[in-house]
C-alpha cells in the first residue's frame, strides 16, 4: 500500500487530511508516522492484502489487553483491509528511557494482567507471533490436562512441523518430541495452571516505557495461557529489569517449580515453543534472501512427520 493510499484509509476512517513519513519496513509490513493538520499524530503498519490477518491479529490482540484495563498498550486508531492492501493504525507513543523504578511498575502491571481472570486456555482464533502462525482454539475447561494439551497440540506440534518442513536436523526435532512425551511429569510438583490471558511475545523489544512512567507493551501474540510461558518468554533472550520479580510476585504468586519447568535440560517445556519460532523464523529470513520462500504460504501447511506423539496428536485433532 502506498503513502496516499494509507493517508486516503486515514481520511476514510478518521476525517482530516493525513501525511505520512517513512519509518522502517519488516519482513511483511512497512510503518510510517502519520500526521494531521491539527497536530494529531499515527503509528501506522501497512502491508499487501496477503498480510492483512497478521495486522487483525495485532489489533485484536491490543483490544483483548486493553480491556483489562491492568497495563497500557497502544490505542487502536483504525484498520482497515481490502484487495488493494492492509493498515492498522495506532496511537503515536513517545517513550522514555527506563528510570530505576521502571522494572517494579512492569511487574505490579503485568502480574495484574496475569490476575485477570479467565476460564479456560486458549483463544478465539489462530494469530501470529512475529510472521509466524500460531494456532489456537479453546479448551473445553481450566485444568492442568486442558493446558497441557493446548501447549501440546496448538504450540509444540505445529512448530515441530513447521521445522520438520525447513529440514532441520533430527536432533532438534528428537528434543521436542521428548518434550511432548514429558510435558506430564513436568507438573509433579503440584503446579496447577490457571487462565491467564498473555501478551505472548513479551521479549524487551515489545515493552517499553512512556513519558509519563508507565510501562507499555505492543506487538501481542495473545493467548490464555498458564503466566510461566510469558515469564519464561521474557527470560529467553535476558532477564526482567530490576525489581520485577519482587512486585510481580507480590501480585501473582510464582510457583517454585518454574525455575525446574523453565530449565528443564536439553529442551525446556515452556522455553522451547518460542526459542523453535526463532529457529524458524531466522531459516525463514535465509530462504527469503536466497528468493526461496513463499511468505503467503509456507508456514500454513506443514508437512506432517511420522514420529511418535506428534503423528498420535495430530490424528487426534483432525
Amino acid at each position: 500500500m502506498s503513502p496516499h493510499e494509507a493517508a486516503d484509509r486515514l481520511h476514510h476512517s478518521l476525517g482530516g487530511a493525513w501525511t505520512l513519513q517513512a519509518l522502517n519496513a519488516s519482513n511483511f509490513c512497512d510503518t510510517w508516522q502519520a500526521r494531521d493538520g491539527g497536530g494529531a499524530r499515527l503509528f501506522v503498519k501497512t502491508a499487501a492484502a496477503s498480510a492483512a490477518a497478521l495486522l487483525r491479529a495485532e489489533g485484536e490482540g491490543l483490544l483483548s489487553l486493553a480491556a483489562t484495563h491492568t497495563i497500557a498498550v497502544p490505542r487502536l486508531a483504525a484498520f482497515e483491509a481490502s484487495a488493494a492492501g492492509a493498515m492498522l493504525a495506532l496511537d503515536w507513543l513517545d517513550f522514555a528511557a527506563p528510570d530505576p523504578g521502571f522494572g517494579a511498575r512492569l511487574g505490579e502491571r503485568l502480574a495484574a494482567l496475569h490476575a485477570w481472570p479467565q476460564p479456560r486456555f486458549g483463544w478465539e482464533r489462530d494469530n501470529y507471533i512475529g510472521a509466524t502462525l500460531q494456532r489456537n482454539g479453546w479448551t473445553l475447561a481450566d485444568t492442568l490436562a486442558d493446558w497441557i494439551g493446548f501447549w501440546r497440540d496448538k504450540r509444540l506440534v505445529p512448530m515441530r512441523e513447521a521445522l520438520a518442513r525447513r529440514g532441520v536436523g533430527i536432533a532438534l526435532l528428537k528434543e521436542v518430541d521428548a518434550v511432548g512425551d514429558s510435558l506430564l511429569t513436568l507438573f509433579a510438583d503440584g503446579h496447577q495452571p490457571r487462565p491467564s490471558l498473555i501478551h505472548g511475545d513479551l521479549w524487551s523489544g515489545n515493552r517499553a516505557m512512556l513519558a509519563n512512567g508507565e510501562p507499555v507493551i505492543y506487538d501481542p501474540a495473545v493467548s490464555v495461557s498458564d503466566a510461566e510461558a510469558e515469564l519464561a518468554m521474557m527470560e529467553l533472550f535476558g532477564s526482567p529489569p530490576a525489581g520485577f520479580w519482587p512486585a510481580y510476585q507480590a501480585g501473582f504468586a510464582l510457583h517454585e517449580g518454574y525455575v525446574r519447568r523453565r530449565l528443564c535440560p536439553a529442551s525446556p517445556a515452556l522455553r522451547p515453543r518460542p526459542a523453535l519460532h526463532h529457529v524458524l523464523t531466522v531459516r525463514r529470513s535465509r530462504q527469503q534472501t536466497m528468493g526461496l520462500y513463499d511468505a503467503t504460504s509456507a508456514h500454513n501447511r506443514p508437512a506432517r512427520e511420522n514420529s511418535g506423539w506428534t503423528t498420535r496428536m495430530v490424528r487426534a485433532t483432525t
